[in-house]
Order: C-alpha cells, then sequence, then structure tokens
C-alpha cells in the first residue's frame, strides 16, 4: 500500500491537526521520500515509518511538536540535518538497519538539543571500534544509545512508557472513568443487597405469619378435642342417671 493512502487510511475521518501518533509501517514510499506527511500535522508527537523503502528524510516536514521518530529498516545513509530544523523537540530517534557507515554522518544531530535516545543498532556504524564511546562524545545529550546508558546501564521502563504515553490528560481521563465506573459498581452492588435484605426480611414476615397460624391451628383443635371430651362426659353422666 502506498504510503499516501494508508495515511488518509489512518486518519479515520481526523483532521491532521487532531492527530498525535501515526503509525505508517510497511507501507512503501514510491520514491523514497517521506510523503502524506505535512505541516498540517501539527499536533503530531509520535511518528512511526518503519520499512517503508525511505531513502532520505529530506521532505519531512516541520513538526515542532514531534519527540518520537521511528524510521528503522529502511535506506537512509545521512541527511539527518533536517531533523534539527524541522523536529527541534525530538527526544527519541530510531535508526535501526538503515546504511549509515560513517560516524560523520551523524554529527547533524548534535543541534538535536533534546535527544536522549538514539538506535542505531544493524547499522554499519556499529562495528567501528570503539563506536559506543565515540557516540557519546559526539552527542553529549544523548544517555542512551542502543537501549543502555555509557555505563552500561539498561533504559528504565518508565522512560519506555513514557515515550508510549498518550496525550498529556489522557491518565487523569482514565482514572476518573475509572473512579466512575466504580461508583456505579458499588451503588449497584448496595441497592442488590438491598433488594436481597428486602426479600430476606419479607420471608422472615412470611415465615412468622405462617407460624402464626400453626399454633392458631393448634389451638383450635386443642378446643376442638376439649369440647368433644366434655360432650362424652356429659354423655356418660346421662347414661349413668338412666340406669339408676
Amino acid at each position: 500500500m502506498e504510503m499516501k493512502k494508508r495515511i488518509s487510511l489512518e486518519l479515520r475521518n481526523r483532521s491532521p491537526a487532531e492527530v498525535r501518533e501515526l503509525v505508517v509501517d510497511s507501507c512503501r514510499s514510491a520514491d523514497g521520500e517521506v510523503e502524506g506527511v505535512t505541516e498540517e500535522f501539527s499536533a503530531l508527537e509520535v511518528l512511526s515509518m518503519v520499512n517503508v523503502g525511505l531513502g532520505s528524510l529530506a521532505k519531512l516536514p516541520a513538526l515542532p511538536k514531534l519527540r518520537k521518530l521511528e524510521v528503522s529498516d529502511n535506506s537512509i545513509s545521512g541527511g539527518l540535518d533536517a531533523l534539527a530544523e524541522k523536529c527541534p523537540n525530538l527526544s527519541y530517534l530510531n535508526l535501526s538497519g538503515n546504511h549509515i557507515k560513517e560516524l560523520s554522518s551523524l554529527q547533524p544531530l548534535q543541534n538535536l538539543k533534546n535527544l536522549k535516545s538514539l538506535d542505531l543498532y544493524s547499522c554499519g556504524v556499529t562495528a567501528a571500534d570503539g563506536y559506543r564511546d565515540a557516540v557519546f562524545r559526539l552527542l553529549p545529550q544523548v544517555v542512551y544509545l542502543d537501549g543502555f546508558d555509557p555505563d552500561d546501564n539498561e533504559v528504565p521502563e518508565s522512560n519506555d512508557e513514557d515515550d508510549e504515553a498518550g496525550p498529556p490528560g489522557d491518565e487523569d481521563e482514565d482514572e476518573d472513568e475509572d473512579e466512575e465506573e466504580g461508583s456505579e459498581v458499588g451503588l449497584s452492588y448496595l441497592m442488590k443487597e438491598g433488594i436481597q435484605d428486602e426479600e430476606d426480611d419479607g420471608d422472615y414476615v412470611e415465615e412468622e405469619e405462617d407460624d402464626e397460624e400453626e399454633e392458631e391451628d393448634g389451638e383450635d383443635d386443642d378446643a376442638l378435642a376439649q369440647g368433644e371430651k366434655r360432650k362424652r362426659d356429659a354423655d356418660d353422666e346421662g347414661d349413668d342417671d338412666d340406669d339408676e
């Protein structure tokens, strides 16, 4: 699928200015340049163009809010000058699997003052002696190279989560939704408990009524038995009188 068509699908009836994250991995660039991404994506923070056939980033538009750029598995060999001018707030850059063979190709990244994490896995430059030390000297603002700092400490998971985090405020909204859902569940539970209590009370009242009815029936039976006994006694007395 062509990159322009893929981007139009990813918009999903949104305007470019509303998009904060755009992923167009594994589509195809017709001429090896960035296509379909324009300056209208003014709020874009995350852009992923993995394995799309890019040979250059020269046509990357100005994206002032972009902080994460994924362009691994392409054919980029240089021309990184545009990044500092067009993406000044870039903090994470993944160039893994590209054709960057010389350390000098990375020199333009010195102007990316906010760049904290750089990935160059499977690039030719990584085979050079002292590659890691050389990159950290060339780019002192970089904290993590290929996932590790100069002391070989791995990038904390919290940093990854920050890179992948959604727009500011989303977390608070999610928490509010969770609280609302929790309140609804609690209210439903209480209402259900109340109904159950009422049903239990009803059962208890019915049992009491049944007990009272049984007691009344028992009393009636006793009274009837006593009446029959008195009647028999009276009959017996009458028989005695007749005998006399």
